[in-house]
This record gives structure tokens, sequence and C-alpha cells, in this order.
């Protein structure tokens, strides 16, 4: 009896542990993720220690050391192309979103949303429309931490509105 007890009880925690599960940001779930491996590392390598069988864990870290240092000649004359392949890498990957940045911007706006973006009202003068986006661009520049994708729509609102 007590045995199924027991079973309704996990079954009762299981239920409520994946609802929270489902619920939580994948960035907490990454960071509990990451102390649940260092823990269950940290118990194993207590546990082997204890025991005493922790002298297979230091003869492969000798084997790990010695072939590292064996091959960081050839990793040391490969470094530069190592390095251009890695920023390629990452250029590649903004890249791609820049790309959707402007074939975002590239699409038709219209007068109203041009004034909506500048945050005017219809039939705003040039000067407004001057003024400001020359605020808005000094907010959200990206040179000062900005979007470009705000920043271009805002250079094409002002475009738009100013028919140039």
């Amino acid at each position: 009896m007590i045995r199924i007890y027991l079973i309704l009880l996990l079954v009762i925690i299981a239920f409520f542990g994946m609802r929270g599960f489902l619920k939580t940001s994948p960035a907490v779930l990454a960071r509990y993720v990451k102390i649940l491996l260092l823990s269950v590392t940290g118990l194993i390598v207590i546990y082997l220690a204890a025991t005493g069988r922790l002298n297979w864990l230091f003869a492969l870290a000798g084997v790990v050391v010695a072939f590292l240092l064996r091959l960081m000649p050839a990793i040391l004359r490969h470094a530069p192309y190592l390095h251009r392949l890695w920023f390629e890498f990452k250029s590649a990957k903004q890249g791609t979103s820049q790309q959707q940045n402007k074939a975002d911007t590239k699409g038709t706006m219209s007068v109203e949303e041009a004034y909506e973006v500048l945050g005017l009202k219809m039939g705003a003068s040039e000067a407004e429309i001057v003024a400001a986006h020359r605020t808005l661009m000094q907010k959200i520049h990206p040179d000062r931490g900005g979007s470009n994708y705000l920043a271009a729509k805002i250079n094409l609102a002002k475009k738009i509105l100013l028919k140039k």
C-alpha cells in the first residue's frame, strides 16, 4: 500500500516539475542545467576520491596534456587561419541578421507610418520632420548602442516625408 502512495507522490512531483519546466524561460533552464551538470560532476569526483578510484582520471589528464603539448606547434602554425575562419563565421552570422534587417527596411512605408515612426502629426512642416529625425537618431544611433533596424526605419520615414 505504501508503494502506491510513493508512486502517486512521484507522479504528482513529475507533473508539477514538467509544468514548471515548460513555463521557465530557456535562459533560466540553461543556467539550471549547468548547475546540475557541475553538481553531478562534483559528486562523481568526490565519490571516486572517497573510494580510491580517481587514479585513472589523473592518468587521462596527463595523456591529454601531453597530447596537447605535442599538437601545440601545429595549432600555432594554423592559428591565423583558425582566427580568420572564426571571424568569418561570426560575421556570417551577423550578416544574415543584417540582411534580414535590410530586407525589412527596403519595404515600402506609407506616409502615415512615416509620421508615426517620427512621432509627428499629419501635415508636419519640413523643419519639424528634420528636428524629429535628429532627436530620434541621437537617441538610437547604432554608434551609440542603438539598433541598425530602427535607424534605417527612421531614415526611411524622413526620406518618404521629405520626398528626397
